[in-house]
């Protein structure tokens, strides 16, 4: 687990973790120059038990709460520390309303430099812890133990470490089953070992020779040439772990603060999340439907437009849902909690004014009535987020590892919500080979959708034998997967409303079969049109010659021009296609050859008379081939 300092600049917090761990987290030249952190430091401390815990020091000034915010995303357990010559400052209370936004759930207050209390009077105590009283009330510190102790004189370190081990006993483990997740606070070069960044697991599981993604930005995969966790090589690290891990095939100056290291392939990087959102009591306004903020996530930060759902304003206190839009992507785990800070600090308390959780990555934009849906996220069990996120990925569908990356989910808990899901028809695999899923419901509008499309295809073309798949999937959508296309089609012929026919389908008793005698007749009708090239017969003749109704010839015709066989370039007159195309052929290269054709010019390359000549004329000019100048023409443009 990670234990984490907060406070108040000059609280002695670096030299409280050093007379605990023996480690001076100051590690920069200006940190000693000045006195103060100015970056996040690190250590360990060994517990009751033999645990070992990760120790984050953070900076105490109110300008590098950017650096306190990062290290404290990842905190497990935290001490507040407060000296007692001082008690309770700004950063105190800013430290402690962003351990709380970040969902910290135990902690312990050291009250330092107690050597100095015998020189306060007696009462001064007192009212430092009644100070302490009334600033912890309702958070996670209310009723902590508030340890009194010294760096300088070790007095009261031992009764500190026995406080914070018992509280770390109560503490659940980090989900080690879930996606990996380490939000990257250092990043440095090692001679002789190449890149290696640094952070707190906060999610899942790393091994060695893994292939991992760096976001946003890198996706990789890059490999993980070594692991250690305090100072120690590992095979393997889990969550709650502060982790060093040595990249393969990248350089540091690629790489900085506010990446996150995932498994390769396993979470997406987003411009947009959706969250439940609290705003914090002691802000003085509410916040408005569209605001400016800037986000803490991890270690990212990021300007952030905080748009609130079918809300016109969220009270001080109040929580609620929003969408955060944000300037520039990040990589986000569903749960992960964050801050949000205006530009002005609240009196006496910093700039932070709100926090929240994730509730969904890559979200669309969400409009009016988006807090019915986003809510359903706020009671979900593991099934009902599996659903949720099926049903919002619509057509396109999710893979189990997409769903993985999304949910946040073990993979035992995600596999057997899916299968329970499976058997109540809420969702359904689609394409064993790449474990792809679809939503139940989103089947079935598909399959209504397509029976819809085929019965207007039916209305209008009655004398069609059945509609292009590939023309309806493309109809139904463009990205729809065609094996989610093959699945809806087979299940409509299953369920006796379709049927296939080579590269065609149809409704069940729509469409126009062809007989024997109809394709008897439109193979003479083919050759007849084929022989007569440039100059084919009318409807009138070839119904006398053919000895065809009418009506039949013109179904004929029609499925003929739709196959691509004949050309119908006016009403009475169908022409081969193959003849028309070379016609084509020679009046462009003519017109390329001479820039222009008179009536006469064309009548003697047709070599017809002006029956055949001005129907074709009129042809390629609607076809944009040539453009009527006077009583010439030439080649249009492109």
């Amino acid at each position: 687990m990670i234990i984490g300092t907060a406070g108040h600049i000059d609280h002695g917090k670096t030299s409280l973790v050093k007379a605990l761990t023996g480690i001076d987290t100051d590690r920069l030249k200006e940190e000693k120059r000045r006195g103060i952190t100015l970056e996040l430091g690190f250590a360990h401390l060994s517990l009751e038990g033999g645990a070992v815990a990760g120790v984050v020091d953070v900076p105490g000034h109110e300008r590098f709460i950017k650096a306190m915010a990062a290290g404290a995303g990842g905190v497990d357990l935290a001490v507040l520390v407060v000296a007692a010559d001082e008690g309770v400052m700004p950063q105190t209370r800013e430290h402690l309303d962003i351990c709380r936004l970040l969902g910290v759930k135990a902690g312990v207050i050291a009250l330092t430099k107690a050597d100095l209390l015998a020189d306060l009077g007696e009462e001064w105590l007192s009212l430092v812890k009644a100070d302490l009283v009334a600033l912890t009330v309702g958070t996670f510190l209310e009723g902590a133990p508030v340890v009194p102790c010294s760096a300088r004189t070790g007095a009261g370190l031992p009764e500190l470490r026995a406080a914070l081990s018992q509280a770390a006993r109560a503490l659940p483990a980090r989900p080690a089953e879930g996606p990996a997740f380490l939000p990257v606070d250092r990043v440095f070069s090692l001679k002789g070992f190449g890149t290696v960044v640094t952070g707190t697991l906060l999610s899942g599981a790393l091994e060695e020779e893994e292939s991992v993604s760096l976001l946003p930005g890198l996706p990789g995969p890059l490999r993980v040439r070594g692991l250690q966790v305090h100072g120690e090589a590992r095979k393997k690290v889990l969550a709650g772990q502060r982790t060093a891990v040595n990249l393969a095939g990248v350089e540091a100056g690629q790489l900085h603060r506010g990446m996150v290291l995932v498994r390769a392939g396993e979470l997406p990087e987003t411009r947009m999340l959706d969250v439940e959102l609290s705003l914090l009591p002691a802000v003085e306004q509410a916040l408005p439907r569209r605001r400016k903020l800037l986000l803490h996530l991890g270690t990212a930060q990021v300007e952030a437009t905080v748009a609130l759902l079918d809300q016109a304003r969220l009270e001080p206190g109040a929580t609620g849902l929003a969408q955060l839009r944000l300037d520039a992507p990040v990589a986000a785990l569903v749960g992960q909690r964050f801050i949000l800070r205006g530009s002005r600090a609240l009196p006496g308390r910093g700039a932070t004014v709100a926090g929240g959780r994730v509730l969904s990555l890559t979200p669309p934009r969400r409009r009016k009535g988006a807090a019915a849906v986003v809510g359903q996220l706020l009671e979900a069990d593991a099934g009902g987020q599996a659903a949720w996120l099926l049903r919002q990925a619509g057509y396109r569908g999710l893979t189990h590892a997409e769903l993985f990356g999304r949910a946040g989910l073990p993979s035992k808990t995600l596999t057997r919500a899916l299968e329970l899901l499976g058997s109540r028809g809420g969702a359904l695999l689609v394409d064993r080979d790449r474990r792809l899923y679809l939503a139940g419901e989103v089947f079935e509008a598909l399959q209504r959708r397509t029976v819809a499309m085929l019965a207007a295809f039916h209305e209008r073309e009655p004398m069609r034998e059945g509609l292009s798949r590939e023309e309806l999937r493309q109809r139904l959508s463009p990205e729809l997967d065609p094996r989610i296309f093959q699945r809806v089609t087979q299940a409509l012929v299953e369920q006796g409303q379709a049927t296939l026919d080579k590269d065609t389908i149809r409704l069940q008793g729509r469409g126009r079969v062809l007989t024997l005698a109809d394709e008897g007749a439109r193979a003479r009708l083919a050759a007849e049109l084929s022989q007569a090239a440039l100059a084919p017969p009318t409807l009138g003749e070839l119904a006398g010659k053919l000895q065809l109704p009418p009506a039949r010839l013109q179904e004929l015709l029609a499925v003929m021009v739709r196959e691509g066989l004949l050309v119908r370039v006016n009403e009475a007159l169908h022409f081969d296609a193959e003849a028309l195309a070379g016609l084509r052929e020679q009046l462009v290269a003519y017109l390329r050859e001479h820039k222009e054709i008179s009536t006469q010019a064309f009548k003697d390359m047709v070599g017809q008379s002006r029956k055949f000549v001005i129907p074709l004329s009129e042809y390629f000019d609607r076809e944009r081939v040539t453009l009527r100048v006077g009583d010439k023409r030439v080649l249009r443009r492109g």
